[in-house]
């Protein structure tokens, strides 16, 4: 499967990954956040094959290149072209997010947001 991010691969890191979502997460929002955390948790399966981490390593890559589609810093719609290039991601490795996955994906939410409307997750969870 041809990975469309792959040139964002090398703009992946765990510990970017890590600040952006810790400094960010009530800019980016509970779906935007969900999204890359069940990315970046089915990534850390070992069951999980090398092309499908290719394609989060893309996935998430772009969600923390500095410059994409629309800049994170623009109010409103600096995440909305992420959250579209999250959930090809996870649409295209669907396979591997299993309940473990969601379990560590929910529990590392709730530590960064108090409160959230469980059906914003649940509407990630569908598309899966």
């Amino acid at each position: 499967m041809k990975n469309p991010f792959e040139k964002y691969t090398e703009k992946f890191s765990e510990n970017r990954l890590w600040k952006k979502l810790k400094n960010f997460a009530a800019q980016a929002g509970v779906k935007t956040v969900y999204s890359a955390l069940l990315l970046y948790y089915a990534y850390r399966r070992k069951e999980t094959p090398l092309w499908a981490k290719n394609i989060i390593l893309g996935t998430l890559g772009y969600f923390l290149a500095p410059i994409d589609a629309i800049p994170d810093l623009t109010p409103f719609l600096g995440y909305t072209d992420d959250v579209g290039v999250l959930s090809f991601g996870l649409v295209t490795i669907a396979g591997f997010v299993n309940k473990d996955v969601r379990k560590q994906a929910r529990a590392q939410l709730a530590k960064w947001f108090d409160q959230y409307e469980e059906n914003i997750l649940e509407e990630v969870d569908r598309q899966l």
